[in-house]
């Protein structure tokens, strides 16, 4: 099994076991795909909640710039929405995850074709 496959398979059980849902393995699959280098670096790979700045490059480069969409209230609202069902206190919340989640959130699944 490649490294990320056994990525794909952590972030499927958190989805499992911390979010309460069955992941669509095809879709998360193009999700972690799509994040790219970052999933092998221990920083990257991961979304610090607590960090504003962080959450602004959420909504620019993934909800904005990737899925699409238009800026408003909403997509902050989303982020925090997601943020919630993993577990504020949940101390690693991997981007793909995040990612996954927010794609599902929005319905732009057809994103990744």
């Amino acid at each position: 099994m490649s490294k990320r496959d056994e990525l794909i398979q952590k972030y499927a059980e958190d989805l499992r076991t911390k979010c309460g849902m069955e992941p669509d393995m095809d879709l998360l699959t193009k999700v972690t795909i799509g994040c790219g280098p970052s999933i092998y670096d221990a920083d990257a790979e991961t979304v610090a909640s607590s960090q504003p700045g962080e959450l602004e490059t959420v909504k620019n480069n993934f909800l904005i710039k990737k899925l699409g969409l238009k800026d408003g209230p909403e997509l902050m609202d989303a982020i925090e929405s997601v943020i919630e069902i993993y577990g504020k206190s949940e101390r690693n919340k991997y981007r793909p995850v995040i990612y996954y989640m927010l794609t599902k959130h929005f319905g732009k699944e057809n994103v990744y074709g």
